[in-house]
């Protein structure tokens, strides 16, 4: 119990973290690249602005002869011709960039490579032909096309350094994350025995209560029944009676139910596992179904493939045919249909029950009826004999058999119960 509690809390702690991380990173990296290739496109917008220089920026803070101050150039009466307020007055003077002109018919009118040292003009052409959108990358340059008159400029800027700090904070953020994950799923490793603990101990407390409730509980039980039946012999039958031995027979099937499937929930259960002939154990125990089925007038189809072998135990197994089989009796009309079937698909063995219904089918209440005492009768009328328990016994059974158990609706008046094992 404690090993498969800790399993899926570390399982769910894992997932859980490694989204968190991943979700983390993803948006700090994509911020990043966002406001990485901003940049670049503004600066590419007051290139093409300027037919592909930054000549008008440079010039704005030339000095006129002899107008110093303190040694240093002062800037000329007429700024109109100026950086936006957020960028660094030595852009024009930090950027490598170049540029291409090209006429209607994809010749070369003008290469400006003036500032750029890298490339060549052969490589600026080509990689101005190359050009196939608006804008984009060519290996490390961040490009934009924009026409003059009828003639097309594409502008390069070399942004491989911003680049490479774009993909160094992504490897460096990427393994902090994985770093802090291992270390903090680490420390959840270590500590999951601590924090599930109680619950396992709760857990184990309730299944012990439930089993040793159930052995004391027979006795009395067995008592009782016995003195009702030697009144019935003294004073002959009885209603109060009769009441009394049907409500303590109830009584004992439901604690029998319930120390059952405290047993079968066990973690480290006594079940003997042997591989067994799921074919004929199921056709044994469905089949004795057909006269009930018969006098009640419902039909009775059963469809068992022959031949078919799991690893289990066949009286458990035989029980679980039991449960759904007379679960399917009880809650089909007069006049409906049960039917069962048991088939093999590759390595999987499906054993299905299906019956009609006299109410349309509860679809949202499907996945609770595997709760114990759940009954889809709201008023938990006991006419049909059941507790709310059978279910919950036949889902311990499938999982002891490490299968899996759903019900499901054909249509509104079709329901079905359908428990998958492996062949």
């Amino acid at each position: 119990m404690m090993r498969r509690l800790k399993t899926k809390f570390l399982l769910l702690s894992g997932i859980s973290l490694f989204l968190l991380l991943a979700t983390i990173v993803t948006v700090m990296n994509t911020i990043n690249y966002t406001t990485v290739i901003r940049e670049a496109d503004e600066i590419l917008a007051l290139l093409s602005q300027n037919k592909g220089s930054f000549e008008v920026f440079e010039d704005k803070w030339t000095s006129n002869p002899g107008d110093t101050h303190g040694g240093s150039p002062r800037p000329p009466a007429d700024q109109g011709n100026r950086l936006p307020p957020h960028l660094s007055p030595e852009l024009p003077y930090e950027s490598r960039y170049f540029s291409v002109l090209l006429d209607e018919y994809g010749n070369a009118v003008l290469i400006d490579i003036g500032k750029i040292a890298a490339v060549d003009s052969g490589r600026a052409l080509a990689y101005a032909k190359a050009v196939d959108s608006d804008r984009g990358f060519a290996d490390d340059f961040r490009y934009v096309r924009s026409v003059e008159d009828h003639n097309v400029r594409i502008t390069f800027l070399d942004f491989g350094r911003q680049l490479a700090l774009f993909r160094d904070f992504l490897l460096i953020s990427i393994c902090i994350a994985l770093g802090g994950f291992v270390l903090v799923l680490a420390v959840i490793f270590f500590c999951a025995g601590r924090i599930i603990r109680p619950i396992a101990e709760s857990y184990e407390k309730q299944k012990r209560f439930i089993t040793d409730a159930g052995h004391e509980i027979k006795t009395p039980l067995t008592i009782i029944c016995a003195n009702a039946d030697l009144l019935e012999m003294e004073l002959g039958e009885h209603e109060s009676l009769s009441d009394i031995k049907q409500q303590a027979e109830r009584l004992t099937v439901l604690t029998n139910d319930l120390v059952y499937l405290s047993r079968m929930e066990e973690a480290e259960n006594d079940m003997q596992v042997i591989d067994f002939p799921i074919s004929e154990i199921v056709s044994e125990t469905a089949l004795p179904f057909k006269a009930p089925a018969l006098a009640q007038e419902k039909a009775f189809d059963c469809q068992i493939q022959p031949m078919l072998s799991i690893k289990g135990n066949a009286k458990a197994m035989g029980q679980l045919v039991s449960i759904l089989m007379d679960n399917a009796l009880k809650y089909s009309p007069q006049g409906g249909k049960v039917a069962l079937a048991l088939t093999k698909q590759n390595r999987t063995v499906t054993l299905t029950v299906t019956n009609t219904t006299a109410t349309p089918v509860d679809r949202e209440a499907l996945p609770r009826l595997f709760d114990r005492f759940y009954r889809t009768d709201r008023s938990r009328n006991s006419a049909t004999g059941g507790h709310g328990i059978g279910l919950s016994v036949a889902k311990a059974i499938v999982a002891a058999h490490g299968g899996k158990i759903h019900a499901f609706a054909m249509d509104d008046h079709t329901f079905g119960i359908t428990a998958v094992f492996s062949a």
